[in-house]
């Protein structure tokens, strides 16, 4: 059962409080067939603890790896994630869409 979006703001905010750090994913570009709608969010804390969906399977395992990045480094990137040449032996939308996620550090 997937967490609704309050659920994982709240997180977010309650995790940030706490004094975990934390970054938050958010679907923001969809393509074709995709997984999860534009604004899924899926909140991450710096050891790996994360809460929602913004895709699924490899996918949601390279954002959680980039989400600690962002952590650590402090700066928002966006990633795409798709099957095109170039992405196919990276992680990948097997349903055949495309989709961009921004990552940003929740202060």
């Amino acid at each position: 059962m997937l967490s609704t979006d309050s659920d994982i703001l709240a997180a977010a905010e309650s995790w940030r409080r706490n004094g975990r750090a934390v970054a938050l994913a958010t679907v923001i570009e969809t393509w074709g067939s995709a997984p999860r709608p534009v604004g899924s969010h899926l909140v991450v804390d710096g050891e790996g603890n994360f809460l929602g969906s913004v895709s699924g399977g490899c996918v949601e395992g390279a954002v959680i790896t980039e989400a600690i990045e962002v952590i650590e480094a402090g700066a928002p990137r966006v990633l795409e994630f798709g099957v095109a040449d170039e992405t196919a032996w990276r992680a990948g939308l097997s349903c055949g869409g495309r989709i961009r996620v921004f990552v940003e550090r929740v202060e």
